[in-house]
């Protein structure tokens, strides 16, 4: 019956052993596990959490991105149209100048021939009334033939 007893001890002393171990052992393991677990769940969920964040911030980067170009090719299409409309103004300025140039240049060139004429209508007529006092070589009255003379001016 040594067995038997030695068998019955060894159970008793497993037993105290198995409720040492629970009781002392065990739970700080099994906390240390549960913590473990927590962390790791926690460290997953922050893992998810920064993969949604990192696609949340790559769809903004992405639609800021479209919208930076969209505003550039507006303002781009808006300085065109602004330079093209500076080189339509500038146009009709130069027209209107240019116009404005050839006007005067004709006002003037009108005044020029007007005195032109009227230099040589006098020219002419002194010439006339010269020489007329040649071919007569007589005392003419001055002051008739001036009269006559202005009158053919006129008519001239």
């Amino acid at each position: 019956m040594n067995i038997n007893l030695t068998l019955f001890g060894q159970m008793i002393s497993f037993v105290l052993f198995v409720v040492f171990c629970m009781r002392y052992v065990w739970p700080p393991i099994t906390n240390a596990l549960t913590e473990r677990q927590k962390r790791i769940e926690d460290g997953l969920n922050a893992a998810d959490k920064a993969v949604r964040d990192l696609d949340e911030a790559r769809q903004q980067a992405e639609k800021h991105l479209i919208e930076a170009k969209e505003k550039s090719t507006f303002l781009v299409d808006q300085a065109n149209k602004r330079a093209n409309q500076i080189l339509e103004d500038a146009k009709n300025q130069a027209i209107i100048e240019a116009e404005r140039i050839i006007e005067s240049g004709r006002i003037q060139l009108n005044q020029e021939t007007t005195q032109a004429k009227e230099k040589l209508r006098q020219r002419v007529s002194e010439l006339a009334i010269l020489g007329a006092e040649k071919i007569l070589v007589s005392s003419v009255d001055e002051n008739t033939h001036r009269e006559f003379l202005n009158q053919l001016t006129v008519e001239l």
